[in-house]
Parts: structure tokens; sequence; C-alpha cells
């Protein structure tokens, strides 16, 4: 891979927040660590999934990327722009080359604006419209997103969930961005109109060559739209690559575990195997180890102790585990396949 098509490079990231208790009488404040060593490269034009269940810090590693959240270890490195430096510059050039769409379709847009107003100011902003020609681009934009113009003289109180998150993804498209972060931009969203929010975002990559950072928890969405994905659990990455080949030949525990756990609505078959337990552990007080190991069924003793695995990689497949790959596949030799739309047509 060469350095051109790479547009995100992140090493070592750590985010941490305060945790608990104050620290007077020289008690020392206890810290989250949320995102805890990330490293992970984005190329130009791909759709790269993150998912893990809540808490796993996959929203704050994309605020992270994104200069939102204050980077305490690490360096990342967007489009030549060196995020993690904090220079006003180089941030003020990250605002205009980067956009987020966001969980709550509806409290993400201001409620006194229209969304002609909302997506108006984004254009005068950030110069993305010439005098005169701002109204043209509002109707381009809500027509690029597959809603009609008219509806720029509403507000978002009078638009359907669906409609509102369309807005969103108008909004991040305003300042042309080279790279997009959708935050469970879907999670709010009843299925019908997840389907199309999705479709929306394979027409944009087809058309602009859009390049997405997807979080999520729904391993189905990410199966149908990623071409890569990344599982995060307790603030790493414990395993990252194409997508098929995670989804047919996971290397790590906890991502067969999630994989297992996608609910299968046909009543004749059985119930899927258990491969985890438990729930995750306090980011305050993380296991030794790997922190996946209290709920692991395959862990030994030395996955207990001593520093977490890093990821070993083979064909582009980075996993996190000291079993070998062939280890994994009794426990799913009994699972139903994952099902996956196969056409466009296959969501609403």
């Amino acid at each position: 891979m060469s350095a051109p098509d790479i547009i995100l490079e992140a090493d070592d990231v750590v985010v941490r927040f305060p945790g608990p208790g104050a620290g007077p009488f020289g008690l020392r404040r206890r810290h989250v660590q949320a995102v805890n060593g990330v490293s992970l490269q984005v190329r130009r034009g791909e759709t790269i999934g993150i998912v893990g269940e809540s808490g796993s810090g996959k929203s704050t590693l994309g605020r992270a990327l994104l200069g939102l959240e204050p980077i305490a270890a690490g360096h990342v490195v967007l489009d030549g722009l060196a995020v993690s430096e904090g220079r006003r510059a180089d941030v003020r050039a990250l605002r205009r080359r980067t956009a987020m769409v966001f969980q709550d379709p509806a409290n993400s847009l201001n409620p006194r604006r229209t969304v002609g107003d909302t997506l108006a100011e984004v254009l005068r902003v950030h110069g993305k419209a010439e005098r005169g020609r701002t109204d043209r681009r509002v109707g381009e934009l809500l027509a690029m997103v597959g809603l009609d113009p008219a509806l720029a003289g509403r507000r978002p109180a009078a638009l359907s969930g669906g409609q509102c998150q369309r807005v969103g993804i108008a909004r991040a498209l305003a300042v042309e961005p080279r790279l997009v972060i959708a935050d469970e931009c879907v999670a709010a969203l009843d299925v019908s109109i997840q389907g199309q929010v999705i479709n929306l975002f394979l027409d944009l990559k087809e058309q602009i060559g859009l390049t997405l950072i997807f979080i999520a928890h729904d391993l189905a969405i990410v199966r149908r739209l990623c071409d890569r994905v990344a599982v995060m659990y307790l603030g790493r990455i414990v395993e990252e690559g194409p997508t098929e080949r995670v989804f047919r030949q996971p290397r790590h525990p906890y991502t067969m575990a999630l994989i297992a756990s996608i609910p299968e609505i046909d009543p004749d078959l059985a119930l899927p195997l258990a491969p985890m337990v438990g729930e995750p552990p306090s980011p305050l007080e993380p296991p030794p180890g790997c922190a996946f190991h209290p709920r692991c069924v395959f862990a030994q003793e030395t996955c207990r102790s001593g520093p977490p695995p890093v990821l070993r990689r083979a064909d582009d497949h980075g996993w996190a585990c000291i079993l070998e790959p062939g280890a994994l596949a009794a426990p799913l030799s009994d699972l139903p396949p994952l099902p996956v739309p196969t056409e466009r047509e296959a969501f609403p």
C-alpha cells in the first residue's frame, strides 16, 4: 500500500478521561482509558467499520480522529495534517476536509433553523458556494441524499427521523469532505429507514468516491456496507481486516462471539452456542493480560497475566490473540450462516 493511498493514519492513540472521585489529601485521581493504544490506517475511497459493544471506545476513537477529543498519547495524521498536535491552522484545515454524522438525527439539527438555513450556513462558513448560488447548492445537496429540495423550507420537527438523518448527511457533504465519520448514525432509525440510509452511503461511495468510517454495533449492516472492519474491545482493536474474511474466518474469540450473537429469525433453527459470558469489565479496573479473558471460553493461563497480546498479521488480517486461527473453527461449526443481503433491493 503506497502512502498516497492512505488518507488517515493513527498510531498508538490513547484517550483518557478523569475517573470518578477527586484527588484531595494526596490521593491520585484514577483515569478511564477509553482508547488504549489504537493503530489504524484508512485508505482513500474505502469504508471501514468500527464495531464492538457499548463502552468499547468506538465513538471516542471516532471523535479523537477528528480532533474532537484530546489525545493523551500517540498521533493521528489525516491527509497530511497532524491532528494530534492541535495546531490551530491544522485544526481549521481539518474542519474543511472532514465531517461527522451523529447518532441522533433530530437533536443534531438546530430546531429553530430551517433545513435550508442549516445547509446554507455550512456553505457560507466554508466558502463552498459562490455568491447567489447558495440556494441552488442547497437544493443539489438535498437531491444528492434523496430528499425533495422543497424540504429546504421546513424545520426538523416537520421531518421524519430518516429525513433528519439525510439532512445530517447532506450537511456533512456540504463541506465536500475527504473523510466522513458516521457515529451510530442508523441506530435510532427503524429497519426500513436504516436500509435506505445504507443504500445512500453505497450510492455516494460509487458516485463521489466517499471515504467513510462507519461506527456501529449492528454487524449485519457493517457486513453489507464496509470494505474492512475493526473490532474494538475495552479500548483496543482486537481484530481488523477485510470484512468478508473477518466474518467468515474470525480469528479472535470476541469477534467470533459477536458474530454468533447475531439474532436469527428462523424459529426452526436451534439457538446458537454462547461463546461469550458475563459483561465487559470496568475500564477503571481492566483485568491483567488479555482484557477479554474473563469472558473467553478459550482462555488459557497465559491469557490471564502479562501484557495484552499485540496484533499479529497475515494477508492483511490482524488479530490480538495467542490462539491459532484453526482453534476457533469448532464452536462456530454448528451455527447457521450469517444472513446478508446480496442485492441493493434487499433493503427496503
